[in-house]
């Protein structure tokens, strides 16, 4: 009887003792609930995967590959030109009329004096081609002779090996001599020329007629009004509109990343479509610029050729451009913004079951807006974006209500 008693009792003291580990328990949960720190609301991201690319980026400008200037070849009175800029010629068009204006006393004695000058050229070197044409069968006529007696044993091989050395010296100089003959030639008619164009009276001589050398348009028209215009005088200048680059002048510290052959697309040019052009030059010079700060900048034009059609797009127009100098098509990416240093390293904060957890990664390529990700994450985990100092590990994060 006394033994049961004292297990009851037992049973009821431990049962007391359940209640009260629960109940503190209980009370302890409900402190913590009240007064824990509430989760930190953070800008959350997803670890990606797929394709990137790292361009440099500017505005640049549409070009005429080929541009032609038609100028004045003599002094002469130019015929008032009707053409206007941006109107289309073709080729064999006239688009200008001269009449040579007559050379005055001086410049007629300097046209004589020019022709008589290279006379004189013209005469010295054709003495100077007989002479080495003379030296040259000399040459040839004593490498036969001693070719002979290098065959009979009278001279030794090294006599031969200078006999053909000054043979091919004269046949050398014998080209040269007739090189600078035809070059003397040249000269003569063209002093003749400016001669033969003589006329008293520049209305009397047959007017020139200044053609278009290429369909296209009329980009800038120099000279409009009828006036004397000297000789070189710009009077036209004609676009191929078939045949137009892409400018973009960058600075010299990112030129050194872009290679002839590299993708460049096309934007803001007032299109919805991206067109697409490939480098061919990266300009071996670069230039001075002022950057709108006011800071001196060294700039390299990169040049492109269009591989779509550029459409309405023409000389000077104004476009956005995107040089790729990197691209993948399947890489694991972040955005940059989720990325912070620790000393050399870089880290993000992944959240795990609604805490912060601090883990350094490896990092390859970047962009303005992505950063590639070589090792430390796995596409699908959740990272935290712009992580502040508040964010330590641990700490218990919730998604920033949008």
């Amino acid at each position: 009887m006394n033994q049961t008693n004292e297990a009851s009792k037992a049973r009821l003291g431990l049962k007391k003792w359940r209640g009260a580990i629960i109940a503190a328990a209980l009370l302890i949960g409900v402190v913590w609930f009240l007064f824990a720190p509430s989760p930190i609301e953070v800008e959350l991201a997803r670890v990606s995967k797929g394709p990137m690319q790292v361009s440099i980026d500017n505005q640049g400008r549409i070009r005429a590959h080929d541009k032609y200037i038609v100028a004045a070849p003599v002094a002469a009175e130019l015929e008032r030109i009707a053409l206007r800029d941006g109107e289309q010629v073709k080729k064999g068009q006239v688009l200008a009329i001269l009449h040579q204006l007559p050379l005055d006393p001086r410049q007629q004695q300097e046209a004589l004096a020019r022709l008589d000058a290279a006379r004189a050229l013209l005469q010295e070197a054709d003495a100077r081609v007989q002479r080495t044409y003379t030296d040259l069968q000399l040459a040839r006529k004593e490498r036969l002779r001693i070719a002979a007696l290098v065959r009979g044993g009278f001279v030794s091989s090294q006599a031969m090996d200078q006999a053909v050395a000054t043979e091919a010296t004269s046949s050398d100089e014998w080209r040269a001599a007739q090189s600078r003959q035809q070059a003397a030639a040249a000269d003569v008619r063209n002093a003749s020329s400016a001669l033969i164009a003589f006329q008293k009276n520049g209305r009397d001589s047959k007017p020139i007629r200044l053609t278009s050398p290429a369909d296209g348009y009329a980009l800038k028209v120099h000279e409009t009004s009828e006036r004397a215009v000297a000789a070189g005088t710009p009077l036209i200048t004609i676009g191929d509109p078939g045949k137009y680059e892409i400018v973009v002048d960058v600075l010299s510290t990112d030129a050194v990343k872009i290679q002839p052959g590299n993708l460049m697309q096309i934007d803001g040019w007032g299109g919805a479509a991206v067109l697409r052009a490939i480098v061919r030059l990266v300009e071996p010079q670069a230039f001075t610029k002022i950057s709108a700060l006011g800071v001196e900048e060294q700039r390299v034009n990169v040049i492109a050729d269009p591989v779509d059609a550029l459409g309405p797009l023409g000389d000077g127009y104004r476009i956005e451009a995107r040089i790729v100098i990197w691209s993948a098509p399947d890489v694991v990416k972040v955005p940059g913004s989720s990325l912070f240093r620790v000393g050399n390293a870089w880290h993000v904060f992944a959240v795990t079951n609604g805490r912060a957890r601090e883990r350094e990664v490896k990092i390859g390529q970047r962009n303005q807006d992505e950063t590639q990700i070589l090792s430390g994450l796995a596409a699908d985990e959740v990272i935290i974006r712009y992580p502040g100092n508040q964010i330590s590990e641990g700490v218990r994060v919730t998604a920033a209500a949008e």
